[in-house]
């Protein structure tokens, strides 16, 4: 039967661990729109792309 050649230390035992105790996830409010979104990403509001506070692009409408 196959052995470890080496002791798993603590930090990395404990590393691979932490990914069980995934929680909800965050929204943070945008101080420009008021809208609920992810922290970090760029969301969409009213066919404008925003991205901390600023517009970053407009939707393009097919004629």
């Amino acid at each position: 039967m196959p052995n470890p050649k080496r002791k798993t230390s603590k930090t990395r035992r404990d590393k691979r661990r932490t990914h069980y105790k995934a929680t909800a996830k965050q929204f943070v409010i945008c101080p420009t729109t008021g809208e609920h979104h992810l922290p970090h990403r760029a969301f969409w509001h009213e066919g404008k792309l925003y991205y901390r506070g600023k517009v970053v692009m407009e939707r393009e409408v097919l004629a």
